[in-house]
């Protein structure tokens, strides 16, 4: 489908569902896509909230593997039709009635999240990622339909999605009364079939995924990620504002919270994701599916400055350490999940591995000085480590100025390297 008719296709009840070019100029995320992404900051923000809760009250260990579990499932549905809308967005009435279907199962999991970490009770949340799930397969069946070259593939996903939502659907009723090791165990085993799934379909060729268009939607989904951190803060501060706690910890723990989930931000925008991508496609996998660690953390680092914020104004469960360590573990998950996602990717990597995996290490020891700095202190220290990250990857990979071409000059090679 051509440019032209793409731009058009709200007008037009029906359009042919055909691959899309890998190198179709000018390919952006389209507004039904930024839509489609608005759904999910419910579901996030709801799984951020509870999660806060269980770590205020100590509960931690309990919370962890349902916030793992239901972030999966948010994440794996949004994965997998950006990935599919990359290669067969039409963007016609059929295609925008069953992404509004998709939609609504995002709003109906998001729903069912509060009593998956109260209860256990994965009802709500397993029927609507079913939602999702079916509609997607309706959308490879009409893949499979109108597109003669990619049927086989087409075919094979819409078997292997269906076969495993038959099997999330039997868990809901077998793991009644299951320990929570065993329904761990029955969880993994079902997202490594999930993760199957797409390997298996296209073990005979790629679907035609656009580089640039994925890297951009990878992009706007960190930032709403980021954004439900910035929400969480907020409405924690406002919360010690009303009660009149406020005071220079205060202030100084908001400045530091803003300045380390923009710093977060900067490093992960350092990275060029579209050129590793439209350089070594094989590794898209490895870089798509390594994506959960990234997301996941930084909605934990929301749940973790959140909570930090209430220790200020009220007495919490948890202690001082264990607020300290909800901010600094996410942190340091995602300074390894960037090095780890983008070595195969771009060589070498624009953020020297020694800073990002010394920072990572330095975070990890930080939450210790809880009984020599106050709570705010720490997260001044993590944030400070962060800004020495991007200080020190802008100092080391600054381009070669050309002394023919001008200070302000420089080539093409340079500026994808930086």
């Amino acid at each position: 489908m051509s440019k032209d008719v793409h731009a058009l296709s709200g007008l037009i009840p029906v359009v042919r569902m055909r691959a899309r070019s890998i190198d179709e100029p000018g390919r952006v995320s389209s507004p039904l896509e930024l839509l489609f992404d608005l759904t999910f900051v419910v579901a996030i923000a709801s799984i951020v909230t509870q999660l806060a809760h269980s770590v205020a009250e100590d509960h931690l260990g309990t919370a962890l593997p349902n916030y793992l579990m239901v972030f999966f499932a948010i994440w794996w549905a949004w994965l997998n039709f950006t990935w599919f809308a990359s290669a067969y967005d039409t963007d016609d009435v059929p295609y925008r009635l069953l992404t509004m279907l998709q939609m609504g199962g995002v709003l109906v999991l998001a729903a069912g999240v509060p009593t998956a970490f109260s209860s256990g009770d994965y009802t709500l949340v397993t029927l609507g990622y079913f939602i999702m799930r079916i509609a997607l397969v309706v959308q490879w069946l009409r893949a499979a339909t109108q597109d003669e070259a990619g049927r086989p593939t087409a075919l094979r996903y819409a078997l292997g999605i269906s076969i495993v939502q038959a099997l999330w659907i039997i868990r809901l009723f077998v793991t009644q009364g299951f320990s929570l090791g065993l329904q761990i165990a029955v969880f993994a085993f079902l997202a490594v079939c999930e993760m199957a799934v797409p390997i298996w379909a296209e073990r005979r060729g790629m679907t035609t995924w656009h580089p640039h268009h994925v890297a951009e939607r990878y992009s706007l989904f960190t930032i709403i990620v980021l954004g439900e951190s910035v929400l969480a803060s907020s409405v924690s501060v406002q919360s010690v504002v009303s009660a009149g706690s406020s005071s220079g910890e205060f202030v100084l723990l908001a400045a530091s919270g803003l300045a380390l989930l923009f710093g977060l931000w900067w490093v992960y925008f350092l990275e060029p994701a579209h050129v590793g991508l439209e350089r070594n496609r094989d590794w898209s996998y490895f870089w798509g599916y390594g994506h959960y660690f990234v997301f996941a953390s930084l909605a934990a680092l929301g749940a973790g400055l959140e909570v930090s914020v209430e220790a200020i104004g009220h007495h919490l469960e948890a202690p001082a350490v264990v607020v300290a360590y909800a901010i600094a573990i996410p942190v340091a998950v995602f300074l390894v999940a960037m090095w780890a996602l983008y070595r195969p990717l771009i060589r070498p990597t624009v953020i020297p591995p020694a800073l990002s995996l010394g920072a990572a290490a330095v975070v990890l020891l930080l939450p210790l000085l809880t009984g020599v700095l106050p709570l705010a202190g720490v997260v001044l220290a993590i944030t400070i480590v962060i800004a020495l990250v991007i200080a020190g990857t802008i100092l080391y990979r600054r381009p070669p100025q050309s002394k023919a071409a001008g200070p302000s000059q420089t080539t093409q090679g340079e500026r994808e390297a930086a």
